[in-house]
């Protein structure tokens, strides 16, 4: 069963010595219409909130229903708006969600369209009504505008998103928003005005507003919440107008853990290894998108002390670590990774974290910094930990320097992580519990203290769903948690590199040291019910591994 929150408990309580029923919204989404039937100023100050309306009688959700005030405040307005109001006590969660229902994107964005509109009205001319349509400086500046983009940034926010898509179609513009690693249509707006958010982006980011046939890429950042928000922006030209792809970064956000990013058990200890040497690269690699920049920092956060000089180079600086000399790269002057690293190794570093190996000058580079002392994060793409190293061959990497520099190959996948309020234990079908056993059959003894140490017991198998409820929004997830697999260099491997490295010499050295397929750590999460069986076999698809 799941646990009940304090909240909750302390709110049942409550009704129960004031005699009112506890509404339970549970993320539901209230009627712009009933919402119309109490001013939000009224809901804030007197903290009572309608939630839904039935026959002449309008259910009100209240914080406080004994307070005075807020009752005479409630009889005075259902007699104005002739209602009849059936009390019900809310919690200060579901009170919250409702007022922020309030501004709605929708709400918010039809009413500056509504603003544009007019201001269309006021245009006499031909040639001014094409300044809104083709949207000119003078039109993108304006309020409505603005007020648009503002609405579509502080939603994405409070979504959680991590991207922004604004997506121009034949008839409409499309929003969507990145959430837990999926894309959601938030909004659907009106073509005639694609060009104008676009444009304002464009100014926000400092990016040329008359160049449409070319990607660019800039970047701004904007307070909300009271919380500094940078945006990484990048433009693509496409058959109906500019596409724009926003990135939501929060330099404030608290930097994770291993254990709370999914690091764990053979993986944990290998990086805890790794990280206790003197020197030597550690390089994480995946898709973009995969955590690798987060998993970086969760590294230097245990790295990092009064002992050490760290120095970063980053593109862009996506958290700030007291005590870390950061530094943004800036392509667009010639400051480079490769370059950066040149000075970097000059600023008497003991720890140099790159934000990415993207050519073969910054690969040959980073590897010369670990063979003269440095401990190096960085990242690479591949699709897995074993490609690392037949990779740095191909970017130019001598192979005899690769065993004195690579210290641990790291390589991970995001998977949505199970809502930890509604999750709950099931039998699995015969054929799951088959597929489960096999997976299991194949892991090295070393690989399976990791399902000693998280005491899964294999005489009784369980898997984990979750229905959905009000704290991830009825969707079952929430948040999302890494797979690894991680190959860390020895003395055999070193011989297999020496000697000319194959694919298949260096899965044979990896089964010997213990190492958990990503496939594998993905088993141990089903059972340990961090996610579902469904959510690994489409991670499962996507890597081709069989």
């Amino acid at each position: 069963m799941p646990k009940v929150p304090q909240e909750v408990k302390l709110a049942q309580e409550k009704a129960q010595q004031l005699g009112v029923p506890l509404a339970d919204l549970s993320g539901r989404m209230i009627s712009t219409d009933v919402l119309r039937e109490i001013s939000e100023e009224a809901a804030t100050f007197y903290q009572f909130v309608p939630i839904e309306k039935k026959d002449g009688v309008l259910e009100i959700g209240m914080l406080s229903p004994d307070d005075l005030k807020s009752q005479e405040a409630l009889h005075f307005i259902a007699q104005n708006r002739k209602f009849e109001p059936k009390i019900f006590l809310l919690t200060q969660t579901d009170f919250k969600s409702v007022l922020k229902q309030y501004r709605t994107l929708k709400e918010e964005v039809g009413t500056a369209l509504m603003e544009l509109e007019k201001e269309l009205a006021t245009r006499e001319t031909p040639e001014e009504k094409l300044e809104v349509e083709g949207m000119l400086e003078r039109v993108m500046a304006e309020a409505p505008i603005t007020k648009i983009v503002a609405v579509i940034l502080r939603n994405a926010n409070e979504s959680r998103a991590s991207d922004i898509h604004i997506e121009p179609a034949e008839k409409n513009l499309k929003v969507r928003f990145r959430v837990d690693g999926v894309l959601y249509t938030s909004l659907i707006l009106p073509k005639a005005i694609q060009p104008a958010v676009v444009s304002r982006i464009k100014i926000l980011s400092s990016l040329k507003i008359d160049e449409t046939r070319i990607p660019q890429d800039g970047r701004f950042h904007s307070v909300i919440d009271n919380k500094k928000i940078d945006f990484r922006v990048s433009t693509f030209p496409t058959s109906f107008g500019e596409k724009v792809v926003l990135r939501l970064l929060d330099p404030t956000s608290g930097i994770m853990t291993l254990e709370q990013l999914g690091l764990q058990g053979h993986n944990r200890r290998a990086v805890e290894e790794s990280i206790k040497r003197p020197f030597g690269m550690i390089l994480l690699t995946g898709p973009t998108g995969s955590g690798k920049t987060t998993t970086q920092y969760a590294i230097l956060k245990i790295l990092n002390n009064d002992t050490v000089n760290i120095v970063s180079l980053e593109d862009p600086v996506e958290y700030y670590i007291e005590g870390v000399n950061q530094s943004q790269i800036k392509p667009e002057i010639g400051y480079t990774f490769a370059s950066g690293l040149r000075s970097v190794v000059r600023q008497d570093p003991d720890i140099v974290m790159v934000g990415e190996i993207r050519d073969s000058e910054t690969a040959d580079l980073a590897t010369h910094a670990a063979l003269t002392g440095h401990i190096v994060l960085s990242t690479l793409h591949t699709n897995n930990a074993v490609g690392v190293i037949p990779r740095l061959i191909d970017m130019g990497v001598q192979s005899f320097l690769i065993p004195s520099s690579l210290s641990l190959a790291i390589s991970q996948r995001l998977l949505a992580r199970l809502c930890s309020e509604c999750k709950k234990a099931i039998e699995p079908s015969p054929k799951i519990k088959e597929l489960i056993q096999r997976e299991i059959s194949e892991f090295s003894e070393e690989s399976k203290k990791d399902l000693a140490e998280f005491k899964i017991d294999l005489r009784d198998i369980k898997i984990w769903q979750a229905p959905g409820c009000k704290f991830c929004g009825r969707k079952g997830i929430k948040g999302r948690i890494a797979i690894h697999e991680s190959l860390a260099m020895t003395p055999m491997l070193e011989e297999i590199i020496v000697q000319g490295p194959t694919e298949s010499k260096i899965k044979e050295e990896a089964r010997r040291q213990g190492m958990l397929t990503m496939k594998q750590d993905g088993v141990i999460k089903v059972l340990q019910g961090l996610i579902s069986f469904e959510e690994l076999l489409g991670s499962v698809e996507e890597l081709d591994i069989k």
